[in-house]
């Protein structure tokens, strides 16, 4: 039996929609060089990083110890939340999104902290193997690989 999607299912799928139409490429689920799994990471036009932490309620959001970790491995962080969580309990200076299944809207846009150029040429890198290895997944499920999480 298949289980329908999870709420931070849902939103991590209108968030890549919503990236998806600004030319960003989203990934979901990559685990990062630092050991944690970002929700959506996306790379822009010009080799931008974003990252982007789905949060399906309050509880969901204050449990989180992590996302802190997330800042040095993107140019811009963001929160995905659906329109019913209370976004003033979301730190100022991350980026807001809020989301649904089928689409996503920026509702706040973070300062940008670009990454430095080696990190940012190692994550790109990383994101090209990753999605690579899925793709081929895609055509040859029983190959193996020793990049996906």
């Amino acid at each position: 039996m298949i289980e329908p999607p999870t709420l931070g299912q849902r939103l991590a799928r209108g968030v890549c929609r919503g990236l998806g139409s600004l030319d960003f490429a989203p990934m979901t689920e990559l685990t990062l060089a630092s050991g944690l799994r970002a929700d959506v990471l996306a790379l822009g036009p010009r080799g931008e990083i974003w990252i982007v932490e789905c949060k399906s309620g309050r509880s969901d959001f204050a449990t989180d110890r992590k996302w802190s970790g997330y800042l040095a491995w993107c140019d811009r962080f963001f929160w995905a939340v659906d329109a019913a969580f209370p976004v003033e309990i979301l730190p100022e200076a991350s980026g807001v999104i809020l989301a649904d299944g089928f689409g996503a809207e920026i509702e706040r846009m973070p300062v940008e902290m670009p990454l430095a150029g080696a990190r940012r040429k190692a994550l790109t890198q990383r994101f090209a193997r990753v999605a690579a290895g899925r793709l081929r997944l895609l055509h040859d499920p029983g190959s193996v690989d020793r990049e996906l999480p």
